[in-house]
């Protein structure tokens, strides 16, 4: 039994070079998130601490590479955004979330934030969403969430 109840399920499809995120929701609609690859190729998934108050983390992430040949789970707990980029094309993506979505809590970070500097693997041929494309950089991103949680 997972610790958690999840009352939203949402699922994606990527073609390689897609990046999604980085993503999260405020309070009180924060959300936890339990992701996976549910058919076709893989991603490189992606968490960033962004609690703020004494964090050590703040702004650090976790990369994890996710794929359907290699069936594993991710936990992105809130506080923390969350964005993976497809590494093959027809990839299907699945967030179970313990919120539902909430457009006026939804937030987000710059994928390419140079003080996150995540290593995306796939660097040329990077595809983003307008609304991904506009995001702020973590040090002016909106926040609610302090450490420890």
């Amino acid at each position: 039994m997972y610790p958690h109840d999840f009352v939203q399920v949402s699922l994606s499809k990527s073609r390689r070079g897609v990046i999604r995120g980085l993503h999260y929701q405020l309070k009180p609609m924060e959300q936890g998130k339990l992701v996976t690859v549910v058919r076709g190729g893989k991603v490189v998934d992606v968490a960033v601490d962004i609690r703020r108050g004494g964090s050590p983390w703040f702004g650090r992430y976790v990369m994890v590479e996710l794929s359907a040949e290699k069936p594993r789970l991710l936990w992105v707990p809130p506080g923390f955004a969350h964005g993976f980029q497809a590494l093959e094309d027809d990839t299907l993506f699945l967030y179970l979330q313990t919120k539902e979505y909430s457009p006026q809590h939804e937030r987000c970070i710059a994928w390419n934030d140079p003080e996150i500097g995540i290593q995306w693997p796939v660097r040329e041929g990077v595809i983003i969403s307008e609304k991904d494309g506009k995001c702020p950089p973590l040090r002016q991103a909106e926040t609610n969430f302090d450490y420890p949680i």
